[in-house]
């Protein structure tokens, strides 16, 4: 299907629009294993994650739930954001500058967290730092799964929160709002850092 957009001609699968859905599959699709584990579910867990997790999981520990359903949820709010983004058009100046300011601070929390994984990793691979020898298969798809997946979920919003950007008739408070949600992110991971919460 064709629209019209700001003057030229535009596909869904453009490469202004691509961003924004890749984000929606992003966020639907990493939601899955959240309702997964949260219903009881446990195959793959075991060896992809940490086993502290996994046993909170399996004695159905109730505050472990709740946040496996309050992070799948999130998720899930992460791919409709996804969809927001591709919809410029429609969004009033309020709503654009809310879009902007969830997608660059999903865009920070993402890829901090990602590369915290990433980074610790390969301190682990590379015996800078020590842990449990049974340890080191879970640090990999840590290293090589988890924290590339969350990075590539940062790497797509960014894309779609620029798409959107250069959409928007109101650019610059858009642009401001953005800056607002990308370094209230990075406040909020260096707390949760310092604090050793994150």
């Amino acid at each position: 299907m064709i629209a019209i957009m700001s003057g030229r001609r535009e596909t869904a699968s453009s490469p202004a629009r691509w961003p924004g859905f890749a984000s929606a599959v992003w966020g639907f699709a990493f939601a899955v294993p959240s309702f997964y584990w949260a219903m009881g579910g446990l195959a793959g867990a075991e060896s992809t994650i940490a086993p502290s997790l996994v046993d909170l999981a399996r004695e159905r520990n109730p505050g472990f739930l709740a946040v496996l359903w309050v992070t799948g949820v999130l998720k899930v709010v992460g791919g409709m954001l996804g969809l927001a983004l591709v919809r410029r058009r429609a969004w009033g100046r309020g709503m654009n500058r809310l879009l902007q300011l969830s997608a660059w601070g999903a865009v920070v929390l993402l890829v901090w967290h990602g590369a915290l994984f990433i980074g610790q990793g390969l301190l682990v691979q590379t015996h800078v730092i020590g842990i449990d020898p049974e340890l080191r298969p879970i640090s990999r798809w840590y290293t090589y799964l988890w924290g590339p997946w969350f990075v590539a979920g940062g790497v797509t919003f960014m894309f779609a929160a620029r798409a959107h950007l250069s959409e928007v008739a109101d650019r610059r408070p858009a642009m401001t709002a953005g800056l607002v949600g990308g370094l209230g992110a990075l406040a909020l991971s260096a707390t949760a850092v310092i604090t050793g919460i994150g």
